[in-house]
């Protein structure tokens, strides 16, 4: 009973992220609404666009009925409520500002979601597939592509035949 992600790989495309000598190492964030936070253990150099840097992080959130009630209630929820918009995973892309540089801070320049309904509803798992990252500053530009792996069928499967058979 569990939810498997990894991060894969990001490239950027041309962009302002790509142009700003600011930005010099990039690592991930994932979360599900006030379920969890996990990011990547490294931060890795800024790719020149159309470069990847890849992560290979892989990670198990585990929604088991004995040990994680609320991140399942919260599944639960989700499935059965349509119009709530906190069904997805968000990746954010941090940059991290090099250790030399005392006076910058981490600073989100990216996002990309995976909607975990879409996933029950097409019943199909997203398998190192590509998605689009949005610019933090405009939500309509796209900075690049975070290479991805979400496997929550199996856990969303078995969430909703519990409720189903409550």
């Amino acid at each position: 009973e569990t939810i498997r992600i990894e991060v894969l790989s990001f490239c950027l495309t041309e962009s302002r992220i790509a142009s700003d000598d600011t930005i010099q190492l990039l690592f991930v964030e994932y979360s599900l609404y006030n379920c969890f936070v996990e990011e990547t253990p490294l931060s890795l150099p800024k790719p020149t666009s159309g470069q990847r840097i890849h992560y290979h992080y892989s990670n198990v959130i585990h929604v088991d009925k004995a040990n994680n009630r609320a991140r399942r209630e919260y599944l639960k929820s989700m499935l059965l409520k349509p119009d709530l918009h906190t069904d997805s995973l968000r990746f954010t892309v941090i940059s991290e500002p090099l250790a030399v540089e005392h006076d910058l801070e981490c600073e989100e320049i990216g996002f990309a979601n995976v909607s975990l309904r879409e996933i029950f509803q097409k019943q199909r798992d997203i398998i190192e597939q590509d998605i689009d990252v949005f610019d933090a500053e405009d939500d309509s530009a796209v900075i690049g592509k975070l290479k991805v792996t979400v496997e929550a069928l199996h856990a969303l499967h078995s969430v909703y035949e519990e409720w189903k058979d409550d």
